[in-house]
């Protein structure tokens, strides 16, 4: 008979240390479950349905939850709990042991900066605390990547303000792909390098269109992430203008590509313009109804550039449909979006935690009757947890569950590949799939050159009954014949 243990902690860790944290103890004979992790009111949550008692503790709280097989193993767990935590800081803190001199570090953003002389700094800390940290980082002189997010957008506004003041470029914040000076940040895949350039106001969507345009033997140089917000009325497209004139400025940039989740009208048409004074040509992947999807804009590029983009590959097929309710689970906002606006032309309205209008929002439960789409990406998921790239527990779950729904017609998923992204997703990905009795789509979004390797990752996918698409315009179109939709 099983025995739960559960017990706080005055301490903080980084959600991705308390990952590997977590999967080192399950991996400790005896330990049948374990989970590590901030006390969130998320995390509480999820830890409560997985039969854990938690008491009442604040997000800053170290939650370790453990079920063994007997309360005489509970020390040795916890021992191993220890002895993961201790090595997860070391490997995040760089430190080689030394306690002479060379070994004090700076203990802040701008210090750092100064002695290093560096110019660019990457913030991934609690979005409470990067604000303060991106001030310092351009009082320094330097551009700054604000990987965090939960960052206010008033916070946002400010700290981009400060920095057009300053002739300094912010990304971010919720920056999750950059490539600067060919070196990937964040969530980035293996590309050949070549002369076009993207400006994104999303991650997942500039991932789409890099791997796009590899896959037709077309090379980016940079990625300027702005994060996703910047296209906002509040934020007013503040990064994406000097990104934009940095980009134009350099003679290596042949052509410049701006790739943005549905921006605000207003703020579209004025970055339009802009775009279109600039001496090099600029490629609008802007999403919202009546535009190119991002595949259109990437074959667009191809063509361009004197090109002729390939047929995009496809494997496997998916299972033969059942009618129902279509039901997408991403881990990419980006690729959620153009995913609704496609499939909302050939199905109608579309629920989400992300809706494309206020009035299809899906509540807390994530559920709806008909069709719908979520985002695992979204800031509210993602308090206190890794993000679903490096974390796939909640969308396993919920592809179990709509799984199993005789409600449900086809589930449609995203797999994102890439640094930083899982090492091996289909590993299980592909069971859950093979578990499930519906028509699955997948949008596998990556290069051969990725570590996962797409070859690999999409072939175990198709094994396990998937129709796995490079094109997420491509596998969106797909799913929505399959619920129903015209083809």
């Amino acid at each position: 008979m099983s025995h739960t243990h559960v017990e706080l902690r005055d301490a903080y860790a980084d959600s991705v240390v308390l990952l590997e944290v977590s999967k080192a103890v399950a991996a400790t004979p005896g330990v049948l479950d374990a989970q590590v992790a901030m006390g969130t009111p998320l995390n509480v949550e999820v830890l409560t349905g997985m039969g854990f008692e938690v008491p009442p503790c604040s997000p800053n709280t170290m939650v370790v939850a453990l079920r063994v097989g007997s309360e005489e193993e509970v020390p040795a767990a916890l021992a191993a709990v220890d002895a993961a935590l201790a090595a997860g800081r070391r490997d995040s803190s760089g430190s080689s042991g030394s306690d002479g001199p060379s070994a004090v570090l700076p203990r802040t953003t701008g210090r750092a900066l100064r002695r290093t002389g560096s110019t660019l700094a990457l913030v991934s800390v609690p979005g409470e605390h990067a604000t303060a940290e991106a001030v310092d980082a351009l009082d320094a002189g330097a551009d700054v990547l604000v990987f965090s997010d939960n960052v206010p957008v008033e916070q946002e506004v400010a700290l981009k303000r400060l920095a057009t003041e300053r002739g300094r470029l912010v990304m971010g914040p919720d920056c999750g792909t950059a490539v600067v000076d060919g070196v990937g940040l964040g969530f980035a895949n293996v590309v050949p390098p070549g002369d076009v350039a993207l400006v994104a106001a999303s991650g997942t969507g500039a991932q789409q269109l890099m791997c796009l345009l590899a896959a037709a033997g077309v090379g980016v140089g940079d990625v300027l992430g702005v994060g996703g917000r910047d296209l906002s009325e509040e934020v007013g497209g503040l990064s994406t203008l000097e990104a934009l004139r940095r980009l134009d400025a350099d003679p290596g940039v042949r052509r410049i590509v701006l790739v943005s989740k549905p921006p605000a009208p207003a703020v579209a048409a004025r970055v339009e313009e802009h775009a279109a004074g600039l001496s090099t040509p600029v490629d609008l992947a802007l999403l919202g109804p009546g535009r190119p999807d991002l595949t259109a804009v990437a074959e667009s590029v191809v063509a361009a550039l004197g090109g002729t983009a390939p047929t995009w590959p496809v494997r496997g097929t998916a299972r033969p449909a059942r009618g129902g309710h279509l039901r997408g689970l991403f881990v990419g906002g980006t690729l959620c979006d153009e995913a609704m606006i496609i499939a909302a032309g050939r199905l109608g309205p579309i629920r989400s935690n992300i809706p494309l209008s206020p009035e299809l929002a899906l509540g807390p439960d994530l559920q709806s009757d008909g069709h719908l789409m979520v985002d695992f990406g979204d800031d509210r998921l993602t308090q206190g947890r890794a993000h679903p790239m490096i974390d796939p527990t909640l969308r396993l779950e919920q592809l179990a569950r709509f799984g199993a729904d005789p409600a449900t017609g086809v589930l449609l998923l995203d797999v994102v590949l890439g640094h930083a992204a899982e090492p091996d997703p289909a590993a299980l990905l592909a069971p859950a799939i093979a578990a499930v009795d519906v028509p699955v789509v997948v949008a596998c979004v990556g290069t051969t050159a990725d570590p996962q390797g797409l070859d690999r990752q999409a072939e175990a996918l198709a094994g396990a009954g998937a129709e796995v698409h490079l094109s997420n315009a491509a596998a969106a179109r797909r799913a929505a014949e399959l619920a129903g939709g015209a083809a």
